[in-house]
């Protein structure tokens, strides 16, 4: 599920290397990368349960089922790149900011943070 822009191997556990592509993250990333016309850095894709628990992440997190990515946009403010996943989905996916990075993911319900 190779993009323009990102390799499934962006997206793989930094503990097992495994990888669970979603072809709907990405097209949602690859709107980012278009968007504000800068590279987009995926410090957090696929996450295994071990991993996933090493971090403190949520036990049902989003990256386990590999269908969230935390992100930073090169030179750009996570405000900014959270407010615009927020404006161009008003009503669903997971969007969460952070000091450096925002949190994406495709669920199919709205949540914020």
């Amino acid at each position: 599920m190779n993009t323009a822009h990102f390799t499934n191997e962006e997206f793989a556990c930094k503990h097992c290397g495994g990888i669970k592509p979603s072809q709907h993250l990405m097209a949602v990333l690859q709107m980012v990368r278009i968007h504000f016309n800068k590279p987009v850095s995926i410090t957090s894709g696929y996450r295994c349960e071990i991993h996933n628990k090493r971090v403190g992440g949520a036990p049902k997190s989003k990256h386990i089922d590999g269908i969230a990515a935390d992100i930073k946009v090169k030179d750009t403010k996570p405000s900014d790149v959270y407010h615009f996943l927020d404006s161009i989905f008003p009503n669903c996916y997971g969007v969460g900011l952070y000091d450096s990075w925002v949190h994406i993911d495709v669920r199919s319900t709205k949540a914020r943070w």
